[in-house]
């Protein structure tokens, strides 16, 4: 918690010199739908399905001139992924994270009323709640097999996710915003307690609503 406390520190007090040459900060809020999957390094590990979650991130708007924003912000995200098989059932793995994402968006008049943005930018995240669960091929939860995730070195997965952002979609004047974006984790997440040197990666589609002031 340190850790991002300090990240957000520093992001305000950059903004707030930015915001000297650029004009006015703005400020926002924005959540939406989550559909996370795990990439692995070899092939003899398949990829994960997605699953479902939840995100919600609170930003500033920073112009640093007519048509480019600095967008950095503090965003609770929900992350995972699903194996499934048809005859066994599937294993879920969901985890919760609280990131410091910085984006330099671009945006671009479509209509009187309305812009275009697009942006990129890195993130860094930190695990803070996870859980496993097993389902049998009828769907059914074997509670015996559900587990709360542990972090750090040597436990479940790694506590610190570092990768770059990617968003686009369309800001209306009087504040509201619709957007999708995706998450393209560089971190390899795995410990020496498992995968036995297979890297795995977050990878998150997401859609949201959100509205600056």
């Amino acid at each position: 918690m340190k850790k991002i406390a300090l990240l957000a520190v520093s992001f305000v007090i950059g903004a707030s010199a930015m915001a000297q040459v650029g004009g006015p900060i703005k400020y926002g809020i924005k959540a939406g739908v989550n559909f996370p999957t795990y990439h692995f390094s070899e092939d003899r590990v398949s990829d994960t399905k997605s699953t479902t979650n939840f995100h919600v991130t609170g930003y500033a708007d920073v112009p640093v001139s007519t048509n480019f924003f600095v967008q950095p912000g503090i965003s609770l995200q929900g992350r995972g992924g699903k194996f499934t098989e048809s005859k066994l059932g599937s294993y879920e793995r969901n985890t919760m994270d609280i990131g410091v994402p910085v984006n330099l968006v671009g945006k671009f008049d479509i209509t009187p009323g309305a812009k275009f943005f697009l942006g990129a930018g890195p993130y860094v995240a930190f695990n803070i709640s996870g859980k496993d669960k097993v389902k049998d091929s009828k769907g059914n939860e074997i509670t015996d097999l559900t587990r709360d995730l542990k972090f750090g070195k040597d436990k479940d997965m790694k506590t610190t996710d570092f990768g770059v952002n990617f968003l686009g979609g369309v800001e209306l004047n009087n504040g509201f915003n619709i957007g999708a974006g995706y998450g393209l984790g560089l971190s390899d997440l795995t410990t020496d307690k498992n995968f036995s040197g297979v890297k795995m990666n977050n990878r998150v589609w997401s859609v949201s609503v959100g509205y600056s002031f």
